[in-house]
């Protein structure tokens, strides 16, 4: 069957409730597969446009997609298109996906080793510290872009946010366009869910998944805590007080212990230390709190796998953005030439969910990160916090959360005073203002006054390509350096 033919088909399948996804970062190797296979088990019908610079990746990933529709029995009915231009592939949509990444070998394999020989040693480097504020350097100038043209082709367009750091890019959307209907989304709440389901069905003889357990949530993405949570109507506090003092929350690791394993590992002990000194329970992967509750991090890698934690290398990284040496669990291409076999099954995202209740299919409650309107007391109005929400039809509702322990709101607000001031940089291009918001993170105050200008600039200078939005020639700190070559 033809591709017109295949649209038809599906345009007299598609009822009223027809609707236009724009999916931004549309050749995504990783996201955009399971964007498909989580549409085409969804109770919604319409057109997903893929737009991405690399125009051959979107057009691979729509093949698939139709594929997909075509060879599978799907509940949802969907046609996938690529398309070249942004504004052709924004216009009058209904939900836009932004999910991009520039290539790490140029830009977060910097990130990575700069700061690592200035004695920063973050397990993922992605979201907070030296690595998160370079990232987003790197990212908000390219959001402000896309916030500025969803404006001018749908203005009432719902935009979900998945490209990292989640908190600095969905600021920079509101930042650029206060109007937006804009999400942060990410899945690592969702793992506290499902581990709390495990300790529920060992320790108290429950039949538990992860949607039994309902949590408080409140914080900020990859620092988010809960202070309530239960399983089935059952208060598991008690439990999580019982536990934080037995053998399975006090482990030490070694780096031989951790030999071979995979680096995404996490064995929960920072959370649990995190737990007995705060007295709320962390709902992040240890790999990311560690950088946020940064002292976890001082004494290099050895420090790190004491935790059980092991550190993404920039070796790792490169790779990983490398088809042939990648160890993704997506391959199109392999599927779609049957040299690898296809099942299509539920990825466990979130968001045909969120997509389903805003149409009008009911309620649900899930994770999301919005501005503070007042769902989390005493911390900044307007930042991006993470709270649950409550979605319906055409709203997202953040619920009210409550307020922290001083100590914790302490650790929440000097990161959002760092993501603040690089947004606010953002808004001229001031490098110099930007370097104010890299001091102030927790990460970089053990350097020395000129090293953390020294790792700044080295760091800028191996992404310069990356920052034509910022005026790095206009920049005190960058000429003070002998590292900004």
């Amino acid at each position: 069957m033809s591709i017109l033919a295949q649209r038809e088909l599906m345009e007299s399948a598609i009822n009223g409730n027809e609707m236009t996804i724009t999916y931004i970062g549309g050749g995504s190797r990783e996201w955009a597969p399971k964007f498909v296979q989580d549409m085409a088990l969804s109770n919604l019908n319409g057109e997903a446009r893929l737009y991405d610079v690399n125009y051959e990746s979107a057009q691979v990933n729509a093949r698939f997609g139709n594929w997909v529709e075509k060879e599978y029995e799907t509940t949802g009915k969907w046609f996938y298109e690529a398309v070249e231009n942004l504004d052709e592939a924004l216009e009058d949509a209904d939900a836009v996906i932004t999910s991009t990444q520039f290539d790490p070998a140029e830009t977060f394999v910097h990130d990575l080793d700069i700061s690592q020989k200035y004695g920063i040693h973050g397990a993922v480097s992605a979201t907070i510290g030296p690595g998160g504020i370079m990232r987003a350097m790197r990212t908000i100038p390219l959001y402000r872009k896309f916030a500025d043209a969803i404006r001018e082709h749908c203005p009432d367009a719902w935009i979900f946010n998945f490209t990292n750091p989640v908190h600095f890019v969905t600021r920079a959307l509101y930042d650029e366009y206060p109007d937006i209907n804009a999400v942060g989304l990410c899945h690592e709440v969702m793992g506290t869910h499902a581990y709390l389901a495990d300790l529920a069905e060992e320790y108290l003889d429950l039949e538990a998944t992860r949607e039994d357990i309902t949590l408080n949530v409140k914080g900020i993405n990859h620092f988010t805590w809960v202070d309530e949570a239960r399983c089935q109507g059952v208060d598991l506090w008690p439990l999580l007080v019982k536990l934080a003092d037995s053998e399975q929350a006090n482990q030490q690791f070694t780096p031989e212990d951790l030999d071979g394993v995979t680096p995404f590992v996490d064995n929960q002990q920072v959370t649990w230390e995190l737990f007995r000194r705060f007295d709320m329970f962390p709902a992040a992967g240890d790999r990311h709190l560690v950088e946020y509750a940064n002292w976890f991090i001082h004494g290099g890698e050895e420090a790190l796998n004491r935790w059980g934690i092991k550190r993404t290398g920039s070796d790792y990284r490169a790779k990983h953005w490398t088809p042939v040496e990648s160890d993704q669990t997506t391959d199109v291409t392999a599927w779609l030439e049957g040299e690898e076999e296809f099942e299509l099954e539920p990825t466990h995202e979130v968001f045909a969910d969120i997509l389903e209740a805003l149409a009008g299919g009911g309620q649900f409650t899930t994770n999301v990160n919005m501005p503070n309107t007042g769902q989390i007391i005493g911390i900044e109005e307007d930042s991006v916090v993470e709270t649950n929400a409550l979605v319906r039809e055409n709203e997202i509702r953040p619920v009210s959360t409550g307020r922290f322990s001083r100590p914790v709101k302490s650790m929440i607000s000097t990161h959002i005073d760092t993501i603040e001031t690089i947004i606010e940089a953002s808004r001229t291009g001031d490098v110099d203002e930007a370097f104010k918001g890299l001091l102030i993170d927790p990460q970089i105050r053990t350097l020395r006054p000129e090293d953390s200008r020294d790792m700044f600039a080295e760091l800028i200078a191996a992404q310069e390509s990356y920052l034509d939005d910022w005026k790095l020639a206009d920049s005190e700190v960058l000429s003070e350096s002998p590292k900004y070559e």
